[in-house]
């Protein structure tokens, strides 16, 4: 099973809409297992997401792929 990393992103909460997600791929902010990749850019469980959000650098394990942007806590179950 594979979803698209920007959409992943939304999913997961971390960008308020998938266009901010797509743009933040886009501009080389995000990298997905260590290289830049595109928002189209297939992502599945156990790739490694590193991205920066103003000056705080994030990196999480892909645990899950959420069908849908759900709350907060079903979000989180998504990534470590």
């Amino acid at each position: 099973c594979f979803m698209r990393i920007d959409l992943w992103l939304f999913n997961v909460r971390f960008y308020k809409s998938r266009s901010l997600a797509a743009g933040a791929v886009q501009g080389g902010l995000v990298h997905l297992n260590g290289a830049r990749v595109k928002p189209a850019r297939e992502i599945k469980p156990g790739d490694v997401v590193s991205f920066r959000r103003g000056s705080v650098d994030f990196e999480c394990a892909v645990l899950s792929l959420p069908p849908r942007r759900g709350p907060a806590p079903e979000a989180q179950a998504c990534y470590r």
